[in-house]
């Protein structure tokens, strides 16, 4: 599994050199960039600039490219154990995604169950700086089913939509709780919303309907834990 960009680089060689595979570059760094990378101990390959882009699919790798372990997806019951977790439905865009999971592993989530048969963790880890190889992720295709599981071992289930209560209004128990978030076009559908505790919203001001999926989470997370 290819990732690229000097960030995350620096990020999986300092924090999870045990997945490394190969180390690549494909640019001439100074010498302390360069003797910093090898103090890692790891053979350095150098790669021409056709080659590194063929590597990065045409993304902007920045002359710095590991081959790393695949990730491994954790089962649902990873997660049951957690005081809050995040259910994501519907999402596709890479970079909203990797967005929740920074923002999911920096304020203290316990993990992601992401609905769908395949998640491209190449782009999500690059995009979440990192963050994605430190949190659990579950693949799971039956919404429904994830809520029944996580409702018997004692979760209260919030949908995200438009409409919902207004969070910062919103009293919180102490239960176990999970966010459903949906896509910015579609939503959830009413069904799963129905299957879900409650509804949760942020209000909006000057009449815009709605914010960036990531942004919206990122206030509905930290309020959710911090309340």
């Amino acid at each position: 599994m290819i990732v690229y960009g000097k960030q995350i680089f620096f990020y999986i060689l300092e924090h999870h050199k045990d997945l490394i595979k190969e180390l690549y570059l494909a640019k001439e760094c100074d010498k302390e960039i360069f003797k910093k990378i090898a103090n890692f101990g790891f053979k350095i390959k150098k790669l021409d600039f056709k080659t590194a882009q063929a590597y990065a699919k045409g993304g902007n790798h920045q002359g710095f490219l590991l081959d790393i372990e695949e990730y491994q997806f954790k089962e649902l019951t990873s997660l049951k154990k957690s005081d809050f977790i995040v259910i994501l439905c519907g999402i596709s865009d890479v970079g909203n995604i990797g967005s929740i999971a920074r923002t999911s592993y920096a304020l203290g989530a316990g993990g992601i169950i992401f609905i769908g048969e395949r998640l491209n963790m190449e782009g999500v880890i690059r995009t979440s700086s990192g963050a994605a190889l430190d949190l659990d992720i579950v693949l799971n295709r039956d919404i429904l089913s994830v809520i029944n599981e996580l409702k018997q071992v004692g979760f209260k289930i919030f949908a995200s939509a438009n409409g919902g209560k207004e969070i910062h209004d919103f009293r919180f128990k102490k239960n176990k709780k999970a966010l459903i978030l949906g896509s910015e076009s579609l939503g959830l559908s009413q069904k799963i919303i129905n299957k879900c505790d409650d509804c949760l919203g942020i209000k909006m001001k000057h009449g815009f309907d709605s914010l960036n999926v990531s942004a919206a989470f990122a206030i509905l997370c930290d309020r959710m834990i911090n309340a």
